[in-house]
């Protein structure tokens, strides 16, 4: 053994101690990047009640060409906030489980497709489909579950070549998060983009404008079950509702569209009026009750009709 380099075997001590650093230094790095991506909801729920096993999935960069390539194929431009991302990370999946009764339950999940997985929500038709079988564009007709109808919302996209849409998240077979681009034209680069929710029953509800904003209300929300309901009229169903118990981490104040419609045939408890103290209420008096004398008299008066004389 000498003091240049201490050999075990065919392996360098020195050159193993050097590949540690490298892997620590990328495990440094990894969590870094990580805790800047996630905004440090990884920390925020490790330290909630109950939740264990948060995992972040590591995920490379994407290359610049697969986003140019993705970009020409579909005849879109990518959002700038969405190709950064893609070229922090190609793709996000973050999980996080609850423990109930010494047993994990998973809840949480928050999703973004890589570049990839970013396909269009309507495949082109096959050659070898019967011609009138039916397709989501069918569906174009009847927008009476658009909340546009109602005045509430902007335009919703359209299933035939009126839009492009790709499927961002499966939401766990729930609905779809799309990538919209509205008002697209054949042979024209589509560029606008806004973020869709397409619930189950194909409605479709609007989330937000930039790709960015949809990031921040995911990440807030922290995956929870049926998230996307919230914002749909008649909100997530039953089976999601016990999720409740991690609330989000929003400041709103004002009611959301789903408590004021979808819960209304929910009875309201009011705790200040179900737990005020009830006050006494008095007992009223007893009338005094007539003498025996009296009594016996009203009583063979109205037996024999006429006023019964005492003997003397």
């Amino acid at each position: 053994m000498t003091r240049s380099g201490c050999c075990f075997g065919d392996i360098n001590t020195s050159d193993f101690i050097f590949k540690m650093m490298e892997g620590t230094k990328e495990s440094v790095a990894f969590k870094s990047v990580a805790e800047r991506l996630t905004l440090g909801i990884t920390r925020i729920l490790e330290n909630m009640p109950g939740v264990v096993d948060v995992r972040l999935a590591e995920k490379e960069p994407a290359e610049k060409r697969s986003l140019l390539s993705w970009e020409q194929k579909n005849n879109c431009i990518l959002p700038e906030d969405l190709r950064d991302f893609y070229l922090t990370t190609d793709g996000f999946t973050l999980t996080w489980n609850v423990k109930l009764d010494n047993e994990c339950v998973p809840l949480g999940l928050m999703t973004i497709h890589s570049v990839g997985k970013l396909r269009p929500l309507v495949q082109p038709t096959s050659l070898f489909s019967l011609p009138n079988a039916p397709s989501l564009a069918d569906l174009d007709w009847d927008d009476s579950c658009s909340e546009y109808v109602l005045g509430k919302g902007p335009p919703p996209p359209h299933f035939d070549s009126r839009s492009c849409i790709f499927e961002l998240d499966s939401c766990g077979g729930n609905g779809k998060v799309c990538l919209v681009y509205k008002n697209s034209s054949p042979g024209v680069v589509a560029q606008h983009s806004e973020i869709w929710f397409l619930d189950r029953s194909l409605c479709w509800h609007f989330l937000t404008a930039t790709f960015s904003s949809y990031y921040r209300l995911m990440i807030t929300h922290l995956g929870l079950p049926e998230w996307q309901y919230s914002f749909t009229p008649y909100g997530p169903s039953p089976h999601a509702k016990w999720a409740s118990l991690y609330q989000p981490l929003t400041f709103r104040n004002d009611l959301s569209l789903s408590d004021s419609v979808g819960d209304s045939h929910l009875n309201k408890l009011d705790p200040i009026k179900a737990f005020k103290a009830k006050a006494k209420v008095p007992t009223p008096k007893k009338k005094p009750s007539a003498p025996c004398s009296l009594v016996s008299n009203a009583k063979s008066q109205g037996s024999g009709g006429k006023p019964s004389v005492a003997k003397r």
